[in-house]
């Protein structure tokens, strides 16, 4: 062991303190460590910080002495307590000298011969809060996150600043996508009652587990302005005291607004998690064989809304299922996802997809032939109309089922890039493969894409910084929110679109200069 660790060392623990200014007085603790067969002494200081010795505490000085095998001793430092409301302010104690005074009882001293010394903290602070003020009242974080199944969520309303008089605090819970009476809690509201020198109160909410798989939802809790009520302590009692008290009127502190997430029950969400990895997914969300497809295929559903499949068909449903009744026969033929563990059903729905998106550029190409549209308006006015709006009922889908609404605008560009490989991307790569290996160069003319890809790349930029913007609480989400924000983004999103074909085919056309 080497000499620094044999040698006795004394210390701040802890480090810093609070008290209210009419606590009296303050302790604070001093310790030795490392070696403790000698008499070692300690010198104290206080220094002026905010607060100034002789206004707001009494200076103090002196020396601590540690006998042998003492651990600890304690310094204790008057508190003054005025009638003036102040900030809450603090100062400084230092420890300084530490010397052994004997080693074996002859009383002298010994300094600097490394037997003793300070460690850290060698300084504490202590930090005086008003109790003239009525108080800062505040919810103790901004957000926290609970679990459906917690029953009743208790949250702290803390006092700081002062604690003089009685205060009363109203409260309320606000909906989010978190429902109220009875769905997903209990409405609460109440008014939370400080006396006086008190600092801290609990208010409870009921959280209702509905035992469903559902992604996280989210509601306020929220404090009104604090009043402060009629005094009938006999400390606070005359017409100078309660004038004093009413100076530092209550206030609301910076957590005012309390987020409460409600989280899927962890209990409830693994027991389900366990079931899916043990059933087999085909089951799930597939299909087992060709009869099952081509039955589902011809059946006609009451759509979405018939959960339990008691609900009868209605008249829109019957309309959807004839006009889409051939490619719902036509996918019927794909694998179902038995087979080869799914693989089959994934190769043959590429190609059909392929072929599929073949024909259907074909088509594009010889409708915009019949009516005299050129291919690059036809691709941009109807055949981008045609991949986007499924898309758009994707990206719904995706917003509504996942936990955050970045999924939506990931199926949008993940859609997007994946029709340019299979639409653009493979096929001329095909054509490249088949020029080389026939001993000509593969060209193809640019035409109008430079023009209609820098445009497209300007609107998404503009899109993304209105996605941003929306991205602040206040304003309600990146999706939905209130009904004006809802309704301006979508015009606004609308006018990019339509503004995006109209130059575009002005460009195709030559009525406006491109690249």
């Amino acid at each position: 062991m080497s000499a620094s660790e044999q040698s006795a060392k004394v210390f701040f623990q802890p480090a810093s303190y609070q008290c209210l200014e009419n606590c009296g007085s303050v302790a604070l603790n001093v310790r030795r460590a490392g070696d403790l067969s000698s008499t070692v002494a300690v010198d104290f200081q206080t220094q002026d910080g905010t607060a100034k010795a002789g206004w707001d505490f009494r200076a103090t000085e002196g020396t601590l002495v540690f006998r042998a095998g003492e651990t600890r001793k304690e310094i204790r430092i008057d508190i003054v307590d005025d009638d003036i409301f102040e900030e809450e302010e603090h100062f400084l104690v230092h420890l300084s000298g530490v010397r052994v005074v004997s080693a074996g009882g002859s009383g002298e001293e010994r300094h600097g011969d490394g037997s003793a010394g300070l460690a850290l903290p060698r300084t504490a602070t202590v930090t005086i809060f008003d109790d003239d003020h009525a108080g800062v009242f505040t919810f103790e974080e901004a957000a926290v996150t609970v679990s459906e199944s917690i029953g009743v969520m208790e949250v702290r309303v803390v006092r700081t600043s002062g604690a003089r008089g009685a205060v009363a605090v109203p409260y309320r819970t606000v909906e989010g996508t978190a429902k109220g009476g009875g769905q997903d809690f209990e409405d609460t509201h109440g008014v939370l009652e400080f006396d006086n020198d008190e600092i801290c109160k609990t208010l409870r909410i009921n959280i209702i587990d509905d035992e469903e798989y559902e992604k996280n939802k989210t509601f306020w809790v929220e404090m009104d302005e604090p009043r402060l009520l009629e005094m009938s302590h006999e400390d606070l009692g005359t017409k100078e005291e309660r004038r004093v008290a009413r100076s530092g009127r209550p206030t609301l502190g910076q957590h005012a607004k309390l987020e409460v997430v409600i989280e899927e029950s962890y209990e409830f969400k693994s027991a389900v998690d366990k079931v899916l990895r043990k059933t087999r997914l085909a089951v799930l969300v597939g299909t087992t064989s060709w009869r099952e497809q081509f039955s589902e295929a011809i059946a006609i559903g009451a759509g979405d809304d018939d959960a339990d499949g008691k609900k009868p068909p209605s008249a829109l449903d019957y309309v959807l299922h004839f006009l889409t009744v051939f490619w719902k026969l036509v996918f019927a033929l794909v694998p179902p996802t038995d087979y080869w563990n799914g693989w089959a059903c994934f190769t043959v729905s590429i190609a059909v997809i392929g072929i599929l998106t073949a024909v259907i550029g074909d088509l594009a190409s010889h409708f915009g032939c019949t009516v005299g549209l050129k291919d690059s308006v036809t691709a941009v006015v109807f055949v981008a109309l045609g991949t986007s709006v499924p898309d758009t009922f994707a990206s719904k889908v995706a917003a509504s089922q996942d936990q955050y609404a970045d999924a939506s605008i990931g199926n949008v560009t993940g859609s997007n890039a994946v029709n340019v490989f299979l639409g653009i991307g493979v096929a001329w790569s095909i054509a490249a493969v088949y020029h080389y290996w026939q001993g000509r160069p593969f060209r193809v003319d640019p035409g109008t894409l430079a023009f209609s890809v820098t445009l497209y790349t300007i609107f998404a930029f503009v899109c993304f910084a209105v996605l941003i913007y929306r991205r602040r609480p206040q304003i309600g989400g990146e999706l939905g929110g209130p009904p004006l924000a809802k309704a301006a983004t979508a015009g606004l999103f609308f006018s990019l679109w339509l503004a995006y074909i109209v130059l575009s085919s002005l460009e195709a056309y030559c009525h406006i200069a491109g690249f």
